[in-house]
């Protein structure tokens, strides 16, 4: 099996990195691109596990010698996907788990063909509204700028491969895996199998010729 890069995005608050942290401690067959960002390290982060913690010079350079597969600018950081990154978990016979924006999703499907995308969306508005919310208290001025975000976002909705909404964290983490094996097994990524047809072809005329007396 060939593996894959498979991409989740979705608004703020739709669940697309809980649903990628579950995922990632359930299967053995995916490992996760850590992006570089030079936003501060949160309580409880750590460098070279959650993120690789930059500065921006040292980000712009990186950026400059066509380190990133796509990068992007967000509430005033850089965040960006590391070449080096979805070439390790490549190289290690695993399907690349990014946890990305519409705007790295659509770069990332301009250079690669690899690539499998879903877009999360939360169940309803009010749904969405209520997970924002509970988030330390954000001040309405953040709830509005998120939203009007994920006015964009749920915009580009179509131009992933599938659709997914998170109404229970555990179906759509499911519908997630369902969809990374039904990938897994397209003919185009069985590279073994198909190398096996040739064979295959020529033990059934072998045997035809038999019961032909040949």
């Amino acid at each position: 099996m060939t593996p894959f890069l498979l991409i989740l995005s979705s608004p703020s608050g739709a669940g697309k990195t809980t649903i990628a942290r579950a995922l990632l401690a359930a299967r053995d067959d995916v490992g996760y691109s850590i992006s570089a960002t030079t936003r501060p390290p949160r309580p409880g982060e750590k460098d070279g596990v959650d993120y690789y913690f930059v500065t921006e010079d040292e980000f712009r350079r990186k950026r400059d010698a066509g380190e990133f597969l796509e990068w992007a600018e967000y509430s005033g950081y850089l965040y960006g996907t590391l070449r080096s990154e979805v070439d390790r978990v490549l190289a290690s016979g695993k399907h690349v788990v990014l946890d990305i924006d519409v705007q790295g999703a659509r770069a990332i499907r301009e250079r690669r063909d690899d690539v499998v995308s879903i877009f999360i969306l939360p169940p309803s508005v009010e749904e969405l509204l209520a997970r924002l919310g509970g988030r330390g208290g954000n001040p309405p001025a953040d709830l509005e700028r998120r939203l009007r975000r994920a006015v964009e976002e749920v915009e580009c909705a179509a131009e992933y491969d599938y659709i997914i909404v998170n109404a229970d964290r555990t179906q759509a983490v499911a519908e997630v895996a369902a969809i990374l094996e039904a990938e897994g097994r397209k003919t185009s990524r069985q590279a073994d199998l198909l190398a096996g047809l040739g064979r295959f072809q020529r033990e059934l005329i072998q045997a035809a010729d038999r019961l032909s007396g040949k």
